[in-house]
């Protein structure tokens, strides 16, 4: 299978959206007009992964602050089930991580998704904190990592 990998489109935000509720279900995903809101913001870039011109993966980062040193925060990231354990995960926050271009990037994540905290231990990020019921509905906790310069 081969993956390409460039930026997220506003003509991918409903597709986003389908994956969001398959992922996030529960946990108030975002609906097509909130990727679209980020897609319009100056200061926030998205990477898609596609597989045969399907959107199978997304991922997107904010740049905080107005003055440099800039730190960045990862808003979002979410792979296809049916393409999870491939690598996309890794090389969509890498990506991400080349954006911030060695500045210090913080992401949420859920306590319980272990996947995700070993993929983001693995590229560096340390637990710094826990944010209690920071997702709403679900009322699931989530630790704050931070990613320092390299």
């Amino acid at each position: 299978m081969s993956v390409d990998y460039g930026k997220l489109t506003p003509l991918d935000a409903a597709r986003c959206a389908e994956l969001e509720a398959q992922l996030f279900e529960g946990d108030d995903p975002w609906p097509a007009r909130a990727f679209l809101a980020e897609l319009a913001a100056k200061h926030i870039h998205y990477v898609a992964a596609r597989a045969d011109d399907k959107l199978v993966g997304y991922a997107g980062i904010a740049r905080l602050g107005r003055k440099r040193p800039y730190e960045y925060e990862i808003h979002t990231v979410g792979v296809d089930p049916a393409y999870q354990g491939q690598g996309i995960g890794r090389q969509l926050v890498t990506r991400l991580l080349e954006i911030a271009s060695g500045a210090t990037v913080f992401l949420e994540v859920r306590t319980d998704n272990a996947a995700a905290i070993k993929l983001y231990e693995s590229l560096g990020f340390v637990i710094v904190g826990v944010r209690k019921r920071y997702y709403r509905v679900s009322g699931a906790d989530a630790y704050t990592m931070r990613r320092d310069p390299s």
